[in-house]
């Protein structure tokens, strides 16, 4: 990187730090920190989930499958729209009205203490093993293309994620991610667009690339490709991040608005980082695959504008790990602190403990990933999305729409379970099947026999 790239990436890098410090300011209560007081609008609800959704995987991630595998890259982004679908069309409404913040106090108003205490932990592992990993892929895009040594680059990294969204909450969340959301469709979608053209189009593409593998959306497998598309899917539905921001809008109209806007974008930056990963197969066949999005934006824009697109890129992963550790920090504050530690925290205190809670997430991934664990965490985190969809999915829609329906039993069994079956799954079943599957049908055979046996007396 010459003095101009670092020029566009320190105007950018400013830019989100000054969004992310304003939108202290409205942050009066730990209500506002968590949920935006309830007064977002759809864009900040589409910011808070884009911010988070849109990351390394959706970006660099995509790029590097793309470079291999070709469109069957896309179900992650495809996964994650549809997830926005259905949470638009189906649970938006029931989670606004249900008053909530969190999932696990969805599930302990209709199934008791324990299935929530169960769902806090199961889902607390997915959602820390995430943010350790962001910091891990975010530390090796600087040292790739800076030179910057590995812990500095975790400190570099940690210290944005906590400037993201520690000052503001939800807010900051929502502003910081609808800023850099926009610079990378703007950035990562003129690429893709530039990718296309220097190919020669489609054709150029279809011509030069064998059709089987890199136009196929099952190239990885019908089942392991939409095992992925499911884990998102399920993922999406029941992220506490995700949740969080559409609880945070001012109405259900304008929380639906910001998932359609999420539903119909999340797709579009899959699809300009596959073209890019295409066209470098095509012209650097020989250069690493993770380096496909990266190496791009420096041979191609000049380097200020280079400069400022991996700033975003950087941004982007600084902001699913910012993003997951806010919903994280929400369900350790709001259903562990305060109903085991200190039942009579008052507002001021909940929210010094949710930002508390917040750095040490932050501080621990970062010694986590510093210790030479990055590669472990990094191959769990794969896991990370299903596991929170087989833990709360299907107790999540019974709480939303079967109530009374399930002894609490069952669903403290059922969030026991899945992530269990879905570790044996992983260890168990042929690689091409997707050990969400596992996690899932054990899920469900359980919750169908609490079904079944109907509900007991009402939990105390």
């Amino acid at each position: 990187m010459t003095a101009s790239h670092y020029l566009g990436a320190g105007i950018v890098l400013l830019l989100t730090a000054a969004l992310g410090v304003s939108s202290g300011r409205r942050v009066k209560s730990a209500g506002d920190f968590i949920s935006g007081g309830r007064r977002a609008g759809a864009g900040i609800v589409a910011g808070s989930v884009l911010g988070s959704l849109v990351g390394g995987a959706s970006t660099i991630g995509t790029a590097q499958l793309a470079f291999t595998s070709g469109f069957s890259a896309w179900w992650f982004t495809l996964g994650g729209g549809l997830g926005c679908l259905m949470m638009a069309c189906f649970f938006a409404g029931p989670l606004h009205r249900r008053g909530a913040s969190t999932l696990p106090q969805i599930i302990a108003g209709e199934y008791g203490r324990a299935a929530a205490t169960a769902a806090a932990f199961a889902t607390s592992i997915g959602n820390f093993l995430t943010i350790a990993a962001q910091t891990l892929a975010g530390a090796a895009l600087i040292t790739s293309v800076s030179g910057i040594p590995p812990l500095p680059a975790v400190i570099i990294i940690s210290v944005l994620m906590l400037v993201y969204v520690v000052f503001g909450g939800a807010w900051g969340a929502g502003l910081v991610g609808l800023g850099k959301t926009a610079l990378i469709y703007v950035g990562v979608g003129a690429c893709g667009l530039i990718a296309l053209s220097l190919a020669g189009g489609p054709a150029g593409l279809s011509g030069a690339l064998p059709r089987e593998q890199f136009f196929n959306l099952f190239a990885g497998g019908v089942s392991a490709n939409i095992g992925g598309g499911l884990s998102l899917i399920l993922g999406v539905l029941t992220t506490q991040s995700y949740i969080q921001a559409v609880i945070s809008a001012r109405s259900v109209k304008q929380s639906r608005a910001g998932m359609f806007i999420c539903a119909a974008a999340a797709p579009m930056i899959g699809l300009m980082s596959i073209f890019i990963g295409m066209y470098m197969r095509l012209n650097y066949p020989d250069a690493p695959s993770a380096a496909a999005l990266p190496l791009f934006i420096t041979e191609t824009l000049p380097p200020v504008a280079a400069g400022a697109v991996l700033a975003a890129l950087l941004i982007a992963l600084t902001g699913t790990g910012a993003g997951i550790s806010l919903g994280l920090s929400s369900v350790l504050t709001v259903d562990l602190y305060k109903v085991y530690i200190n039942p009579k925290a008052d507002d001021r205190r909940m929210l010094t403990v949710s930002r508390l809670v917040i750095a040490l997430i932050l501080a621990l991934a970062a010694v986590l990933t510093s210790c030479g664990l990055g590669a472990a965490v990094l191959n769990w985190s794969y896991l990370a999305m299903g596991l929170r969809g087989a833990v709360g999915f299907l107790p999540l829609c019974a709480a939303l729409f079967l109530r009374g329906s399930v002894p609490p039993r069952y669903v403290t069994a059922s969030v026991l379970s899945a992530p269990c079956a879905m570790i044996a799954g992983n260890a168990l079943l042929p690689s091409s099947v997707d050990p969400l599957f596992a996690g899932v049908l054990c899920s469900l055979g359980i919750m169908l026999a609490g079904l079944l046996a109907g509900r007991a007396p009402p939990h105390i």
